[in-house]
């Protein structure tokens, strides 16, 4: 299977070189690695075109700057300028952030999963990250969800769920609307891969009602929302973060922001939630 992996970056210049050296030395080689420097300020692009001039199959390309901060669109918007200039001989597409390191042996295991099952229409291991010297399972992780820092793609599945969407839930409308299209999701617990900069470091004040906004986009209804946003509340161990979902959601459905999803992708999506609700209850 030929592997195509795009690296958005912006400022990441103290953990790119990890990144694509655990890349470089893989079991299975990748065949293509692109990194996006989306507008870096610091040496990105430098240390990614070292790489580029010692690997073959890695390249960089820059991005100009876009305004402002925005959770999952930024990211998006940097990982569709890769898409478009790559070609589409791939059999599998990966989105990976550029602060990992993977073990040696992943993309070995990721190809062997889709081999296996030809119904598997996305991969990830889980991610880890350091607290006291230790390395642990970052606390949003889960068996049902990819996150978002390591997607990798069947093709097909790519294409049926029409790309990635530029907007924050980008890392779950993708599942969504796979399993909406007849794929299934399959996550590794072996394979743990260190996330060096946890999830969120970033976000700011302006941010902090952007995911109940992602859950109205998403048809979720408010009592889906509602049950979500606690789930998330607890294991960000965050209990203003409730609130904050809520009022994105309402605020949301005030503007009558543009939805994500089709009526029809929406009923079905509302329908799974409910499904794996009751299954984990009963």
């Amino acid at each position: 299977m030929k592997i195509y992996i795009i690296i958005p970056a912006h400022n990441e210049a103290g953990f790119i070189a990890e990144t694509l050296q655990s890349l470089a030395t893989q079991s299975l080689l990748p065949t293509k690695v692109l990194v996006v420097d989306d507008a870096s300020s610091d040496t990105t692009a430098e240390i990614a075109s070292q790489f580029s001039e010692k690997y073959s199959f890695i390249s960089l390309i820059k991005k100009e700057a876009a305004p402002g901060h925005s959770p999952g669109s930024k990211v998006i918007e940097a990982f569709n300028t890769g898409l478009k200039n790559l070609d589409d001989a791939y059999d599998i597409i990966c989105k990976f952030d550029a602060d990992l390191i993977f073990p040696k042996n992943y993309l070995k295991n990721i190809v062997k999963h889709f081999h296996e099952n030809p119904k598997v229409g996305m991969v990830g291991g889980f991610c880890e990250i350091q607290k006291n010297n230790t390395w642990v399972l970052e606390n949003l992780t889960g068996k049902d969800h990819i996150r978002g820092a390591l997607k990798a793609y069947r093709k097909e599945c790519f294409n049926d769920i029409d790309n990635l969407k530029p907007a924050m839930g980008w890392d779950t409308v993708d599942e969504l609307l796979a399993q909406y299209h007849g794929w299934e999701i399959k996550t590794d617990s072996k394979l743990r891969v260190k996330h060096l900069k946890p999830t969120g470091k970033n976000y700011n004040k302006t941010s902090k009602y952007k995911q109940g906004i992602a859950f109205y986009r998403l048809r979720y209804g408010f009592t889906i929302t509602a049950i979500a946003s606690a789930k998330l509340a607890l294991k960000k161990r965050q209990p203003g973060f409730f609130k904050d979902c809520i009022r994105g959601f309402l605020k949301a459905k005030k503007e009558k922001r543009p939805y994500l999803v089709t009526k029809d992708e929406g009923r079905f999506i509302r329908n799974l939630r409910w499904r794996k609700m009751r299954k984990k209850l009963f």
